[in-house]
């Protein structure tokens, strides 16, 4: 049997060859699992993917062509997921400047010895604050108890997204 570690790996490998193949043009963890490179895991049944896609000639963005690549691959959708791997995969357009802002300024890092990039903890917290949901409180208040937050980028980033309001009757 395949461990979870050795199959987000591959996944991440996939994910790589779709970026330089130009199916999708930046990609980074984010959600529970982006989470995680920064606190103690939580249960998480995918991984959440945020990706700039390239435009129709229309200019619209649809997730067809990198759905259809996956299938080329031999990968198969499931509800709103992807399997690459064993890993169920949601893809998450970049729809607003606070997701294309995180993507730009998404840390480079390794799982194992794969290139990847994560989303930085201040935007995965402004990210739960605009998303506001219960787990999205959950997850900034582990963010706020266990991550090594830029307390002065976080705050550029709520003011530029206009999440200040938000942020304070969340956490005061």
């Amino acid at each position: 049997m395949v461990n979870f570690a050795s199959r987000m790996e591959k996944t991440l490998q996939v994910l790589n060859v779709l970026e330089r193949d130009g199916v999708l043009s930046r990609y980074a963890i984010g959600g529970a699992m982006g989470a995680t490179f920064y606190v103690e895991p939580v249960l998480t049944f995918d991984l959440d993917i945020f990706v700039i896609l390239p435009q129709t000639a229309e200019g619209l963005l649809t997730l067809e062509p990198l759905y259809e690549a996956l299938r080329k691959r031999g990968y198969t959708e499931e509800g709103e997921c992807v399997n690459i791997e064993g890993v169920p995969v949601q893809f998450l357009p970049a729809h607003n400047d606070l997701l294309l802002e995180a993507l730009a300024e998404a840390r480079e890092t390794l799982y194992e010895q794969t290139p990847t990039r994560v989303l930085r903890a201040e935007h995965l917290a402004a990210i739960a604050v605009q998303t506001g949901r219960d787990k999205d409180r959950q997850r900034v208040r582990l963010l706020l108890e266990q991550a090594a937050l830029d307390d002065n980028y976080l705050a550029s980033v709520l003011v530029r997204h206009g999440l200040e309001a938000r942020w304070k009757a969340w956490t005061t």
